[in-house]
Order: C-alpha cells, then sequence, then structure tokens
C-alpha cells in the first residue's frame, strides 16, 4: 500500500467550539472538526481519500479515472475536480436517468469536466468493469476508484486525520470522549479506526448510518472491518481490531438513502441559525441530528466533550431546495 499522496486539500482543517450550542445542552461540551472547508470544489471530506487515491493513480501512470455515485454524490464533485487539477480524464457513472436540467453535486461535476454516465439503479459501481473495458479499447490507461473512495489506499487520509486532530487537541491541552460522523461507504469509518489505534486516542468513534442499502452484496460493517485489517497489516498497528469493535449506528437510516425528513430538516435549521453552519441533507444532516437526539435524550455520561465531525455536501442543498425552503 503507498503511502504518498499529492495536496489537493486545505489542511489541517479548523476544529472549533460551538459555543451556542454548548448553552443549548449544557451538560456537553460540543465541538466540530470542519472538513467541509479542504477547498476542493467546495470541499468535503473525501478529498482525504483523493489525495492518496490519485497519487496512486498518477504513480501508476493511468490517465484515466472511472468512479460511480449517486448523482448528488461528493465524492464524485471531489474526484472530477481532483482529476481536473491533476490532468486526468474523469469518468462518472451516476445511478438513476439523466436529468433535464443538472444542478447540485451533478452540475459541478459537469463543469469540472468529468464525463458523466446514468447507470439507473447501480450507483455503487456495479458497471465500471464494462466502462473500463471499453475505453481501454480505446487506448486509456484506467485507474478505477471503489464507490465513496473506499479502500485501503483512500482510508489512508483518515488514518493521517487523526493525527492532525490530535494534535489540534494537544495545543488546546484537551481530549475528545465521542466523535459522530456520517458513515456510508466506509473508508472515513475504517480510517479513523485504525487511527485511533495507530496513535492510541481514546475518544469512541459513533458513526451513524446513512444507507441502510448494502454494497455489492456487502454489509458495511464488513467493509469497515476489511479496510481495517488491510491497515492494520500494512501499516504494522499493533494493537489489533476486532469485529465486534465495528459499530455502526441504524437508529436514523429507515427513510433510506437520500431521503428528507423531519429530522435531517430539524438538525439543518439547529446548526444553521445557531452557529451559522450548513450542512447537507444527505450525509451530515443525518448524522448530525443523531448526534443532537443523543445529546437532547442524554445516552452519553454529563461534562463529556462532544466532537462532530463535518463531511461536507454543501452542494446538496440546493437540490433539495423545495423541501428545505417549505420547511424552514
Amino acid at each position: 500500500m503507498n503511502k504518498n499522496k499529492i495536496d489537493l486539500g486545505f489542511f489541517p482543517t479548523p476544529f472549533q467550539k460551538l459555543e451556542n450550542l454548548s448553552k443549548l445542552y449544557p451538560d456537553y461540551s460540543i465541538y466540530i472538526k470542519r472538513d467541509d472547508n479542504t477547498g476542493l470544489a467546495s470541499g468535503g471530506n473525501k478529498t482525504r481519500k483523493l489525495e492518496f487515491l490519485i497519487q496512486q493513480a498518477l504513480e501508476e501512470g493511468c490517465d484515466t479515472v472511472i468512479t460511480a455515485g449517486a448523482q448528488q454524490s461528493n465524492h464524485c464533485r471531489q474526484t472530477a475536480a481532483a482529476c481536473a487539477k491533476m490532468g486526468l480524464q474523469c469518468h462518472l457513472l451516476l445511478g438513476g436517468d439523466q436529468p433535464d436540467t443538472y444542478d447540485g453535486n451533478l452540475l459541478l461535476s459537469s463543469l469540472l469536466g468529468a464525463a458523466i454516465h446514468f447507470t439507473g439503479k447501480n450507483r455503487k459501481g456495479e458497471d465500471i468493469k464494462l466502462l473500463k473495458e471499453k475505453l481501454e479499447r480505446q487506448g486509456n490507461k484506467c485507474f478505477i476508484i471503489p464507490y465513496g473512495g473506499s479502500n485501503s489506499t483512500g482510508a489512508l487520509g483518515f488514518v493521517h486525520a487523526v493525527e492532525e486532530l490530535k494534535q489540534q487537541l494537544a495545543e488546546k491541552a484537551m481530549t475528545i470522549d465521542y466523535i459522530f460522523f456520517a458513515s456510508s461507504s466506509g473508508g472515513m469509518q475504517a480510517g479513523l479506526t485504525a487511527g485511533k489505534a495507530l496513535y492510541d486516542m481514546n475518544a469512541e468513534l459513533i458513526p451513524i448510518s446513512i444507507d441502510k442499502d448494502e454494497t455489492n452484496g456487502v454489509s458495511l460493517e464488513e467493509v469497515v472491518f476489511g479496510i481495517v485489517q488491510e491497515l492494520t497489516s500494512k501499516l504494522n498497528i499493533s494493537k489489533k481490531t476486532e469485529s465486534s469493535e465495528i459499530v455502526l449506528n441504524r437508529d436514523y437510516d429507515s427513510a433510506g438513502y437520500g431521503v428528507l425528513t423531519a429530522n435531517e430538516r430539524y438538525a439543518i435549521d439547529e446548526l444553521a441559525k445557531n452557529e451559522g453552519i450548513l450542512l447537507d441533507p444527505v450525509y451530515t444532516g443525518r448524522a448530525f441530528y443523531g448526534m443532537l437526539d443523543f445529546l437532547k435524550n442524554k445516552k452519553l455520561p454529563a461534562q463529556s466533550n462532544v466532537l462532530f465531525w463535518h463531511t461536507g455536501g454543501l452542494p446538496a442543498v440546493f437540490t433539495f431546495a423545495s423541501e428545505l425552503s417549505n420547511t424552514l
């Protein structure tokens, strides 16, 4: 596994206290890690993964990158931006049918120069092999980035993110007890899990499930555990992680992927109006609601330091404009 990376984003991302929300939930001190500020085509956590993945593509002499996702995929938008920056062709396989009008992440992916292929029900890369064969017959050398950039190479970005956070905490002479974040394709969760073991950070991870569907027939817990095992081996991490330690909170995903409910609307409203920070309707809105539910119902010990890891996704807000404007 290659440990080299290129610079695509602005790091370290800010670590801040949510002063007003901490007053609303006085049993807790609430903090935020601003990976929405990574800078690559409006930012997001996937930039951390792409620094390693695009480096690998370049080292292998590839001229074309293929990846997949939903039409409002933050990962695909950031992949398109990374490819534009590094002079690579980018092909995106996006679920659903071609819409009459492009908006949100889909619009940005197009503006960034990606070739977009609409794949109906297949939004997790099921058709990548066929496209790769076609492009290679045309003389391209292709590099495949899996759904969400979630493999052991991409997850290295979040192993390094743990080191980054630990340094920020040391500068403030403080610790974090719980870390909430959205977990969908598994790379971030795997990287944080391995990073915790490597850098001896004691915070408990509380990943909030966003998508109840499996990826190519494999549960998210299995995906995360597999990546953690690879990282443990390749990074020579002495502390072994058991499969039983890979937890995922599924209390908030019953509506399904990309379905905006009153929960997400409430979370977006709460953070925007109290802290001036915007969440997205698919990932961070759902995960932030999960954290607020924990705090409101005092599911965590009093006096805990709680961190929300903001993974970005702003462009999707505009796709849900009618649903959000009717309720806020």
